[in-house]
Formats: C-alpha cells, sequence, structure tokens
C-alpha cells in the first residue's frame, strides 16, 4: 500500500480502537490479553498504540484500574467505568448511523 492509504486506514481505525476496548473491557482485562483478543477480532493493534490508550481512557474516567498480584507477576486489569459504559453505548449508536449511511451511499452506486 501506500503511504497516504497508509494514513487514511489508520485514521479510520484509530476511534474504533476505542470502542473496542470500551466494549471489550466491560469484562476486566489486562493489556497484553487485550492485545490478544482485539487482534482475534480484526482489530490488528502494537503494545505502543494500546497501553497509552488505556492510561488515556483511565485519566479520562472511562475506564478503571486495578493491580492483581496474585500471580507471579503483577497485572494492571482494567474494566469499562459506568462513564465508559455510556461512552461505549453512544459511541456504537453512532457507529451503527454512520454505518447505515455508508451503506446507503454503497447502494447508490450500485
Amino acid at each position: 500500500m501506500n503511504e497516504t492509504l497508509d494514513t487514511h486506514l489508520q485514521e479510520l481505525r484509530r476511534g474504533t480502537v476505542v470502542l473496542a476496548c470500551l466494549q471489550l473491557l466491560r469484562t476486566a482485562g489486562y493489556g497484553y490479553g487485550l492485545l490478544e483478543q482485539l487482534d482475534a477480532r480484526g482489530f490488528a493493534t502494537d503494545a505502543n498504540t494500546l497501553y497509552p490508550l488505556l492510561r488515556r481512557l483511565e485519566k479520562q474516567g472511562y475506564l478503571t484500574s486495578e493491580w492483581n498480584t496474585d500471580e507471579a507477576r503483577p497485572r494492571k486489569f482494567y474494566r469499562t467505568s459506568e462513564a465508559g459504559t455510556r461512552l461505549a453505548d453512544t459511541l456504537t449508536d453512532e457507529w451503527r448511523a454512520l454505518t447505515a449511511a455508508i451503506a446507503s451511499l454503497t447502494a447508490e452506486e450500485n
């Protein structure tokens, strides 16, 4: 692919990863596990993108976190907060509206 296309694809995916994280973290999860879940669902994301995103969403109040030290390796688990759930619901509704709008545009081409 060319650089311009890569840039457009990255811009398109950026917001969808936020929504995907908020949806997946309705059940508590840690960073690496979330990377695997995202990848399995078609949201290929690297750690250098995900971890700052998780910190930003936590700072904004959309995620909560706590450390699990029960295992040999401590892990920080994140969960979507009440505000994050409301945001995820709003973003999902908007996504569905946008999907319908794009579908109507592509249907006009056929």
